[in-house]
């Protein structure tokens, strides 16, 4: 492999991405277009045509904004899985041309492991327990005997898809999670002192595992019964992140580690964030999250794992290159320190 600067693409779902990191492994901002539908959530051809579309826009702008060529590209690094197919093939075929076209390796990467390993190197994390919450997955991960183990994930659905099929029952389109955190910081601008008496929503723990769509059906019939909307959303956002929490302290009384990473779009999240950090507090453990360009699906992370798994000696031939939509985290041999 010659030295040089790996690319990264990510196109697990709505968001096409090309990001690099430096011969050093250094992470530059990804160049991404995300498909925003106008109503219904969605769709994986609709997302996938919308990838084809930019792909060319998105690379040139990438290497113009870097001011590098393609000679100086080392490696190409795609998302593997998990993700809707025709997203992740969309992407791989990108990753794949590319590929043969300079004659670099190609490496395909776990998407989620992704996620740990830009939050471990903007965070400076060392062995963190992570909270990956996102549009598809809720997972509480662990790293143990060269794995990155799964603790704990919900049961149906993630917390992301939770959140925006909520808002979108109520008119608001995708993504709806930004909406309701900013309906939520209304209703406690309105309600400084805010109870949940008349709130309250399931339980959504279930030992180390979570469910949300019993929460979501029972934030939808409290509207229905005439509760102010920003309430609901703030009840929703209350009961849902305290699960989340909940669970990933039970990991770290489990595991014994002292750190929590928070990773995935639903990160960005202000309320999921200080939550976190008064757990940790109370532990004498510490609260990580990259920042919100890195909590996102972005062709930076997934660069940053292709150094960290070229490093290892670890890439990827044609015919080992097809996409795995049921990718868990857990397959993935972690080689690195």
């Amino acid at each position: 492999m010659r030295e040089g600067w790996i690319l990264g693409i990510e196109s697990t779902a709505h968001t096409f991405s090309f990001g690099l990191v430096d011969p050093d492994g250094k992470p530059r901002p990804s160049s991404s277009d995300t498909l925003r539908p106008t109503e219904g959530g969605i769709h994986p051809r609709e997302a996938a045509d919308h990838h084809v579309d930019l792909s060319t826009q998105l690379f040139s702008k990438l290497l113009s904004d870097n001011n590098i060529t393609t000679r100086e590209i080392g490696a190409v690094a795609f998302s593997q899985g998990p993700g809707m197919g025709a997203c992740l093939r969309t992407g791989a075929a990108a990753a794949r041309t590319i590929s043969e076209h300079l004659g670099v390796p190609l490496i395909g990467v776990n998407h989620c492991v992704a996620h740990i390993e830009i939050g471990r190197e903007q965070c400076g994390c060392d062995d963190p327990i992570l909270l990956y919450v996102s549009g598809g997955n809720t997972q509480v991960i662990a790293r143990l005997d060269g794995r990155y183990r799964v603790l704990g994930e919900t049961l149906d659905i993630g917390i992301g898809n939770m959140l925006d099929k909520f808002a979108r029952k109520h008119g608001i389109p995708f993504p709806g999670g930004p909406v309701i955190e900013q309906k939520s910081l209304e209703w406690i601008s309105k309600n400084p002192n805010p109870s949940l008496v008349g709130l309250e929503l399931p339980y959504a723990v279930h030992g180390m595992d979570l469910a949300f769509s019993g929460l979501m059906s029972a934030a939808n019939k409290l509207v229905s019964e005439g509760v102010p909307f920003e309430a609901v959303c703030w009840s929703i956002q209350e009961h849902a992140f305290a699960a989340c929490i909940e669970v990933a302290e039970r990991a770290l009384a489990h595991t014994g580690k002292s750190e929590i990473l928070l990773g995935g779009g639903v990160a960005c999240n202000q309320r999921l964030r200080e939550m976190s950090s008064i757990m940790c507090s109370e532990r004498d453990a510490s609260s990580h999250c990259p920042p919100k360009m890195y909590c996102i699906d972005n062709g930076t992370m997934i660069a940053r794992l292709g150094w960290l798994e070229i490093r290892s000696g670890r890439t990827t031939s044609l015919t080992h290159s097809g996409i795995d939509q049921e990718m868990r985290t857990d397959q993935t041999p972690i080689s690195w320190p």
